[in-house]
């Protein structure tokens, strides 16, 4: 998985050099090249289309990258404001999208996101537009060797955000099909925009499930399900609950084995902090995506090793094999409790951590227990030569919520 930086909120435009080298300081090795930061929709509005070819800040931009080692493999295309007035959007769309397709193709990217058209157009006719749309701007994708990412979007009416093109999965998943067919490859792929999912109010387990590997980019936006915003994942929060379903979004990537961009944009937080403190909040916004690539494959992780232990006799472990027991048996599981060692626990024995000395090297011990870093300074203190990883238990397929009486754990009982 690539864990990308969107330079919104973050980046300026006419000195980048400051944004760049925070997003670099903060241990992000790629970064979107967000196209409409340079071709805005406000003058896209005005019928104004400012070049992105040969664009000296573009061009400062990605200089300032190469020099912090940043990479950009995802760019995202001009576009027109949600609310715009223009009726017929389809030639200055054509030519921009083009535009954008040859200069993220100069600029090292792989794959560009293009929203749909949808200004004047009745929901009847979408597919048809698009279809057309999209056909067009193909040869242009193949000339350049990048592949095209449509996105789901809302749409305003009257003030409210609704549903908008491809915002239902199963008809996106057949764009996406129909398109590849009739241009003979996989010129066509699709960008999830998590945000557009919370405010149209959808299953987003659901939704990902539909895409499948056609599902090439996740962004990740925090909102309150009402409005656009652009906020750190986490942070909007009602009562102490997420506005956002970041438990199915995890669940969803994670079962189809999600291997693609996962683009982080918090343009609204950013712009909210002072400038001087915008550098440590890069440093959590990393450890936010780091934590999304920890949830999303840990089973990923599991299927890698031929065979595995886990550390902890617990809550987790019992999570551990009422989810992937069956499918990623461990040959049993060792806890520091020394009144466990012996006992059944959930179908596993129960065994001294020095056990883990007559592993075969490539058995994993899996580590089910919150205290990550110490047990695992413990098992290198041990001299443990074998791969260790975190198991975490916070967004499972189901979970087990019984508590279970036992006769010895620590004078007490978990």
């Amino acid at each position: 998985m690539n864990i990308i930086c969107a330079p919104a909120g973050i980046v300026g435009r006419e000195n980048p050099r400051q944004g760049v080298t925070d997003i670099s300081a903060a241990g992000f090795r790629d970064m979107l090249l967000d196209m409409s930061l340079y071709c805005t929709p406000a003058k896209l509005e005005k019928g104004e289309k400012e070049s992105l070819e040969g664009n000296q800040e573009l061009a400062a931009l990605l200089n300032h990258c190469s020099k912090n080692n940043i990479c950009t493999h995802v760019a995202y295309a001009p576009y027109l404001m949600r609310h715009t007035k223009h009726n017929n959007t389809s030639m200055i769309m054509t030519q921009v999208s083009e535009m954008g397709i040859k200069t993220a193709a100069q600029s090292g990217c792989q794959y560009i996101v293009i929203r749909p058209l949808f200004a004047g157009i009745p929901d009847k006719d979408l597919w048809k537009a698009n279809h057309e749309y999209y056909l067009r701007l193909a040869d242009t994708a193949k000339e350049n060797d990048m592949m095209i990412l449509l996105e789901n979007q809302c749409k305003n009416k009257n003030g409210h955000l609704l549903r908008g093109a491809c915002s239902d999965a199963v008809s996106a998943a057949e764009w996406v099909d129909q398109l590849n067919r009739e241009v003979g490859g996989e010129r066509f792929g699709f960008c999830m925009d998590a945000g557009v999912c919370s405010i149209c109010g959808q299953n987003m387990y659901d939704f990902i499930h539909a895409l499948g590997d056609r599902l090439k980019t996740v962004i990740l936006r925090d909102c309150d399900g009402s409005h656009e915003s652009a906020l750190l994942p986490f942070t909007c929060a009602n009562q102490g609950r997420p506005q956002t379903d970041w438990l199915n979004l995890i669940r969803g990537l994670r079962e189809i084995f999600f291997d693609g961009q996962l683009i982080l944009n918090i343009k609204d937080t950013a712009t909210s902090f002072p400038p001087v403190l915008r550098s440590g909040l890069l440093a959590m916004v990393k450890s936010v995506a780091d934590y999304f690539e920890w949830q999303i494959e840990i089973e990923r992780v599991l299927r890698k090793y031929p065979s595995r232990v886990l550390f902890g006799a617990g809550n987790m472990c019992r999570n551990y094999m009422k989810c992937y027991g069956e499918t990623y048996p461990p040959l049993y599981t060792c806890d520091n409790n020394k009144g466990l060692w012996g006992e059944m626990f959930c179908g596993l024995e129960v065994k001294n951590p020095e056990s883990l000395r007559d592993l075969d090297r490539d058995c994993a011990v899996i580590i089910c227990n919150i205290y990550y870093k110490e047990i695992e300074a413990q098992l290198r203190q041990m001299n443990i030569k074998n791969p260790i990883e975190y198991f975490n238990d916070e967004h499972m397929p189901s979970f087990y919520f019984d508590r279970i009486k036992r006769d010895v754990w620590n004078g007490g009982q978990r």
